[in-house]
C-alpha cells in the first residue's frame, strides 16, 4: 500500500524514523533490480551469501544434516594484507569452497573482482577444481576476462572501473574450488593515507579464517580491535627500519564471540586508519573535491549564463543546481569507487556525465564564484560516531550544501529528479561530515525538514458495470517523499515498462486488475507536484447474483506509525516518532449501474494537536462518494500520551474496515 509505515526507503535501506505513508516496498525492489550493479569490495562475498540462505531456508548456519542445509561451505578463508608507509598496500586472499548442490555451482560458475586499474592491479595465479568422482583441473588464462564495469562500460572516461572475472564452467555437487587473487594498490589517490575495516564471519559457514595485517611502525596508525575478537597474536618484527607491527587471527566455525551473530554487531571487528581525526580526512578529502579559485574564475561566465542573472548571489544556487542534477548524467558507481580522485569540471561539462564526485565538484565550481559550498558525506544505514575512528569507507553518500549562512540549502546533486533543497528521507536529520580543507567545526546536522509542504493526494473516479467489472481512472498528486521515490521509479524507466511501474502502484495501494493506460507529469519537472494517472480494469469485482454485496471504499488505505515499545520497568516512555508532517486526502468517486442500491457508512472525525482524520461517506443519484483525510502536523509526541495516540489510531482503523454495502434486485430478470 502506498501509505504504509515507511520501512525502506528508494535506496532499500532501513530508514532512521517510523514514518508514515511509506512508499512502496514493490518499487523500491523495481528500482533495486534496475539500477547497475557494482561491489564495493574486491572479489566474491560468499560467508555473506551463505548466511542469507541459511535464513531463507530457515536452517541455522553451518549446521550438519542429512543433506548439505547450505549451496556451498567455506573450508578455508585466508587474508593476507601489508601496507607500506608510502600508502601502497598488498591484499593476498586464498579460498577453499566446497560446494553442494547445484545452487552453489552456480553461484560460484563465475568470479568477480572489482578494482580501479588507475592505482591497482587483480592478479589470479591460482583456480583449481578438485571434482567429486576424481581429478583434478585447472582454469585456462583464456577463461580469466577484464572489462570495464557494467555501469561505466558507455562511458570512456571511467573505463578505469573494471571487473576481472573467472568462468568456471561444469561444476558439480562435491567438487571443491581453490583459489588466490592478489590485489596490489600503487599511488592511491589518497595515498599515503590508507585505512581499513574487517569484519569475521559469524555464520558458521566459513569453517577456518586466517587474517593477517601487517603494518608499518614507523608512521602513527590507529588500531581498534573489538574485544570480541582479539587477535592469536600480535607482535614487532623487522630489522633497522623495516619494523612492523604483526596482528593474525586463525578463528574457526566453533569460535565464540561475545558480541553475537553478524546481524548483531554495529562495528566491524578490526579498524585500522592513518587519519588522527575527522578534520584531518575532511580536509584531505576537501582538496580532492572543493576547486581552486582559478577553475572558479573559468567557469564564472558559464554560471552567469545559467542563472541568467547579472549580480551574483544566492539566487543563482537553484538554477545552477537543476542544470547540474538535470543536465550532467549521474553514474551510480559508490563513493570512492575512482579513489577521489575528480575529473576538472570543465572536462564534466563537456562530456555531461559524472560520478557524484564529480557532480559535485562542477557544482562547486559554478556556485563558488557566489556563495560558499561543501559536500557532506553522510552513511545511508546507520549515523556516524563522531568518537569513531575516522575513515572514507563509513560514508556512502554525497550532499551538497551552499549558502553564506547556516544551514544553508542542502541538496542531492546525484538523483537528477529530486527537487531542489529536498534531501531523501533516510539523510534527513543525520549528521553529515562537511568536506574543505580549514574548517574549524567538519560535522554538520542536515536539516529535518522539506522545502514545502508534504502533501499527497489522491483521486479514484470509478464505475461497476452490470457484469460486475471496475473501471477506474486513479490520479496521485504528490510532494514529498513519495513523490521522490515516484519520480525516481518512472525517471528510471523506460517508458514502455511504465505500465509495469503503474502496476506496481495500484498492486501496493489494493487495486487489482490490468493497468490500460498510463500518464504521467515530467519527471524532472520539480517546481511543480509529481502526477501519476493510470486506468485500471478488474473483471469480476462484484458478483451481482449476491443479494448484498458488501465492498471497502476504493481508497488506498492510510498507514499509521507504530505505538513505542513497551518500556522496562523504571525506563521512562519512549517517544512517539511521527515522521514528516503530512497531509493525505483520498477521494473517491463510484458509478453504479441501474437498479443499484447504496448504503454507505457514517463518517468519522478524530481531532488532536498533533493530528487530524476526518472521513465522509454520500450516496446521490447511483453514485457513492467517500473521502478520507488525515494531516499530521507534529514530529514526534511523548510517550506518556500513547494511550491517547492507541485511540486516535483505533478510531483511523475502525473506519478503513468499514464497507459499503451494495444491492440489485432482480438482476436475472433484466438479464
Amino acid at each position: 500500500m502506498l501509505y504504509g509505515r515507511r520501512g525502506a526507503s528508494y535506496t532499500c535501506s532501513v530508514t532512521r524514523v517510523h514514518d508514515r505513508f511509506c512508499a512502496l516496498v514493490l518499487l523500491t525492489g523495481l528500482l533495486v533490480v534496475m539500477r547497475p550493479v557494482f561491489a564495493q569490495d574486491s572479489g566474491q562475498k560468499p560467508a555473506e551469501a551463505a548466511e542469507k540462505t541459511a535464513k531463507e531456508k530457515g536452517a541455522p548456519p553451518g549446521k550438519s544434516a542429512d543433506k548439505p542445509e547450505l549451496p556451498f561451505q567455506i573450508q578455508l578463508l585466508e587474508s593476507h594484507i601489508r601496507f607500506e608507509n608510502n600508502g601502497d598496500s598488498r591484499k593476498e586472499v586464498h579460498t577453499i569452497v566446497k560446494i553442494n548442490d547445484i545452487l552453489g555451482a552456480r553461484q560460484f560458475a563465475r568470479l568477480t573482482f572489482d578494482y580501479n586499474r588507475a592505482f591497482q592491479q587483480v592478479e589470479i595465479p591460482l583456480v583449481r577444481i578438485s571434482h567429486a568422482n576424481g581429478g583434478t583441473s585447472e582454469v585456462l588464462p583464456s577463461a580469466v576476462a577484464d572489462a570495464a564495469n557494467p555501469a561505466v562500460e558507455k562511458f570512456p572516461a571511467y573505463q578505469d572501473v573494471r571487473v576481472k572475472s573467472v568462468r568456471i564452467l561444469g561444476l558439480q555437487e562435491g567438487d571443491t574450488i581453490e583459489y588466490r587473487v592478489i590485489t596490489t594498490t600503487t599511488k592511491h589517490p589518497l595515498a599515503p593515507d590508507f585505512w581499513l575495516e574487517h569484519t569475521f564471519d559469524r555464520s558458521g559457514q566459513v569453517l577456518q579464517e586466517i587474517y593477517e595485517l601487517d603494518l608499518p611502525s614507523s608512521r602513527p596508525v590507529q588500531v581498534a580491535i573489538s574485544p570480541s575478537s582479539p587477535p592469536a597474536k600480535q607482535d614487532q618484527n623487522g630489522q633497522d627500519d623495516s619494523v612492523r607491527m604483526l596482528y593474525l587471527w586463525n578463528l574457526s566455525a566453533s569460535t565464540p564471540y561475545a558480541s553475537g551473530s553478524a546481524a548483531e554487531k554495529t562495528e566491524p571487528d578490526v579498524v585500522v586508519t592513518t587519519y588522527s581525526s575527522w578534520e584531518e580526512l575532511a580536509a584531505c578529502l576537501g582538496e580532492q573535491l572543493i576547486p581552486n579559485q582559478d577553475v572558479v574564475n573559468a567557469l564564472y561566465p558559464k554560471a552567469k549564463e545559467i542563472a541568467r542573472d547579472e549580480t551574483r548571489s544566492a539566487r543563482w544556487i537553484a538554477p545552477l543546481y537543476d542544470f547540474v542534477s538535470q543536465k550532467i548524467r549521474t553514474i551510480d558507481l559508490p563513493l570512492g569507487a575512482t579513489g577521489f580522485r575528480a575529473r576538472s569540471p570543465a572536462e564534466v561539462l563537456s562530456s555531461g556525465y559524472a560520478t557524484p564526485e564529480d557532480k559535485f565538484m562542477l557544482f562547486a565550481a559554478l556556485v563558488k564564484s557566489c556563495c560558499a559550498v561543501n559536500a557532506g558525506l553522510v552513511q545511508t544505514a546507520e549515523a556516524i560516531a563522531v568518537a569513531g575512528m575516522p575513515r572514507p569507507d563509513v560514508f556512502d553518500h554525497l550532499l551538497s550544501r551552499s549558502g553564506n549562512f547556516s544551514p544553508g540549502v542542502w541538496m542531492d546533486l546525484n538523483l537528477e529528479v529530486a527537487p531542489f533543497g529536498m534531501i531523501p528521507s533516510q539523510f534527513r536529520g543525520k549528521r553529515a561530515l562537511l568536506v574543505e580543507p580549514g574548517l574549524n567545526e567538519c560535522w554538520s546536522q542536515i536539516p529535518e525538514e522539506l522545502p514545502f509542504l508534504g502533501s499527497q493526494k489522491v483521486a479514484v473516479d470509478g464505475a461497476l458495470t452490470d457484469r460486475g467489472q471496475l473501471e477506474a481512472k486513479v490520479k496521485y498528486v504528490l510532494r514529498g517523499d513519495n513523490e521522490l521515490l515516484l519520480r525516481v521509479a518512472f525517471h528510471q524507466t523506460p517508458k514502455e515498462r511504465w505500465k509495469d511501474v503503474a502496476g506496481l502502484l495500484a498492486i501496493s495501494d489494493g487495486f487489482r486488475g490490468q493497468v490500460t493506460s498510463v500518464n504521467v507529469s515530467d519527471p524532472m519537472e520539480t517546481k511543480d507536484p509529481f502526477t501519476v494517472e493510470y486506468e485500471i480494469t478488474q473483471a469480476k469485482f462484484v458478483d451481482w447474483s449476491k443479494k448484498t454485496v458488501r465492498i471497502p471504499a476504493l481508497l488506498p488505505q492510510i498507514g499509521l506509525p507504530d505505538l513505542p515499545a513497551k518500556t522496562d520497568a523504571g525506563e521512562s516512555a519512549h517517544v512517539i516518532e511521527l515522521g514528516t508532517p503530512l497531509d493525505v486526502d483520498t477521494r473517491m468517486t463510484l458509478r453504479l449501474p441501474a437498479g443499484a442500491k447504496v448504503e454507505a457508512p457514517a463518517g468519522t472525525s478524530v481531532t488532536r494537536d498533533y493530528a487530524t482524520f476526518s472521513s465522509k461517506y454520500s450516496t446521490a443519484a447511483g453514485t457513492v462518494t467517500a473521502s478520507r483525510r488525515v494531516n499530521f502536523v507534529m514530529r514526534e509526541i511523548p510517550g506518556d500520551r500513547a494511550i491517547d495516540y492507541n485511540a486516535f489510531v483505533r478510531a483511523v482503523l475502525s473506519d478503513q474496515a468499514q464497507m459499503i454495502t451494495l444491492t440489485r434486485e432482480a438482476v436475472e430478470e433484466k438479464k
